[in-house]
This record gives structure tokens, C-alpha cells and sequence, in this order.
């Protein structure tokens, strides 16, 4: 089976390569034992080329001769390389994040809103990183707009207002199964904002105006119901007893007084008008 007709592994777990391979051909023997020996003549100066660091929170994946070397990613600390027929690159294993571009959806009762996210991820497999993805970061972020805009879809603009955990809950896992093969872990994913249209959402504090409304105009005739219930109560309360209506008319008069205005107040007995009452 030659190079082209070998199949790509997508676990992560770089292919042997032993010295000896025949297929890596005498060229590469060439360039090894040139690149070697111009490291040996300009000792020391092959110091700075031959050494790389890499820090506590990257890796390193190296090619030799377009060959992934065994043992996958190299790093945290010191490692070295050749500098004519070596490649590498620095994978950062941190939590990276990025901003969703506002998209415009159609949801399901067909109403157009914009909403836009962000997406928090990191590579749990530097090897498959670059292997398998030309570029992780930017075909993760495509993915996550296609997701959007997939999921949002098949959500009325109810659910798209009201249930945006588990909208993001879903997203996520979706995210983080499409991106296994790259190596790249979706942690979390959250839903920034629910931006409607101008008329939208006049349309809908109309509504909610008028809901409002309607219950205020119910509690206040309840109110009325229950304050005329409770007036009849006193009437008749009143009617059994003479008297409490000459003290009610007191304190009536007792609460007028309390006030700082220029109101006259005549007290006049009720007895006086029974005469002209009875008549």
C-alpha cells in the first residue's frame, strides 16, 4: 500500500515510524544527515535552532520530512529539532471563545429575529487538531453559526424567548460531536441576545399594554363589588342602631377638621331635622 492509499486515523494516535522504513526513501536520509551535520559546524551558534520551549499550557506536533513523528504531541518543557526537514506547530490547550455573528432566523411561526451567541472550547487532542482540520478555530466557528441557525429553525419565537438553556444545552452537545474528529472539546455555549423587529415588538407591548389593562379594569371592579358589599354591611349595621349614625357623622367631622384648610364646619344636631323629617 503506498502513501496515498493509507488511510487517515482519526483516534488521534500517531502511526509508528521506525529509521528503517523504505518508504521514506534516500532523500530524507540526505537531508538528515546534511541538517545534522550543519547543526554540529555551527555549534554553538545551532543552539538557538535546535531547541524549542514550549509552556506548561501548549503542545507541540512535529513533522519531519512531512512525516508526523511517533509519540504525538511533544511539550510541556524542552525538545529538539532539526531545522531543515522539521516542522512544527504550538497548540494552545486553554479554553478559547469567540463571538457568533448576529444571525437572522426564521423560526418555526415564521417571525424573523436576530440572535447572536458565544462559544466557549478547547483542544482536548493537539495530533488531530492539525491533522485532521486545516484551521480548528475557524471551522469551529462556521460550524457554530450553521448550528445557530439549524437549531434556532426548528423553535417558535416562545420557546426561542423562554428556553434558552436547553437551547444552548443542545447546541453544545451538537457542537461537541461534530468537532470530536478535530480533536476540539465545546465546553459551554450561551445565547447573548434575542434582538426582534422594530414593529415586533411594538406589536407586542400593545398586547402586553393591553393585557395590563384589561386585568387592572377586573381588580378595580372587584374592588368596587367588595367595597359596595361591605358599605351595604355597615348600612345595615347602622339601621339597628340610631346612635352610630350621629358618632359616624362626628368622626366625619373630627376628620375633615384634621386637615389644614379653610373649610367652616356647622355641627348640627340630627334631632332637629326628625320633625322635619317625619312630616
Amino acid at each position: 500500500m503506498n502513501e496515498r492509499e493509507r488511510p487517515l486515523r482519526l483516534s488521534g494516535e500517531p502511526t509508528e515510524q521506525k529509521g528503517d522504513d523504505p518508504n521514506m526513501g534516500v532523500c530524507y536520509y540526505i537531508l538528515f544527515g546534511f541538517s545534522f551535520f550543519v547543526c554540529c559546524i555551527t555549534f554553538p551558534i545551532s543552539l538557538c535552532f535546535v531547541f524549542r520551549t514550549v509552556q506548561e499550557y501548549e503542545r507541540a506536533v512535529i513533522f519531519r520530512a512531512g512525516r508526523l513523528l511517533p509519540g504525538g504531541a511533544k511539550g510541556p518543557g524542552l525538545f529538539f529539532i532539526l531545522p531543515c526537514i522539521d516542522e512544527f506547530r504550538v497548540i494552545d490547550l486553554r479554553t478559547l471563545s469567540f463571538d457568533v455573528p448576529p444571525q437572522e432566523i426564521l423560526s418555526k411561526d415564521s417571525v424573523t429575529v436576530t440572535v447572536d451567541a458565544v462559544v466557549y472550547f478547547r483542544v482536548q487532542n493537539p495530533t488531530m487538531s492539525v491533522v485532521n482540520v486545516e484551521n480548528f478555530k475557524r471551522s469551529t466557528e462556521l460550524l457554530a453559526a450553521t448550528t445557530l441557525r439549524n437549531v434556532l429553525g426548528t423553535k417558535t419565537l416562545a420557546e426561542v424567548l423562554s428556553s434558552r438553556e436547553s437551547i444552548s444545552s443542545h447546541m453544545q452537545s451538537v457542537l461537541d460531536e461534530a468537532t470530536d474528529p478535530w480533536g476540539v472539546k465545546v465546553e459551554r455555549v450561551e445565547i447573548k441576545d434575542v434582538r426582534l423587529p422594530l414593529q415586533l415588538q411594538r406589536a407586542m407591548a400593545a398586547e402586553a399594554e393591553a393585557s395590563r389593562e384589561a386585568r387592572a379594569k377586573v381588580i378595580a371592579a372587584q374592588g368596587e363589588q367588595n367595597a359596595s358589599r361591605a358599605l351595604k354591611e355597615a348600612a345595615d349595621i347602622i339601621a339597628e342602631a340610631p346612635n352610630a349614625l350621629q358618632l359616624r357623622y362626628l368622626q366625619t367631622l373630627q376628620t375633615i377638621s384634621a386637615e389644614k384648610n379653610s373649610t367652616i364646619i356647622f355641627p348640627l344636631p340630627i334631632d332637629l331635622l326628625s320633625s322635619w323629617i317625619e312630616k
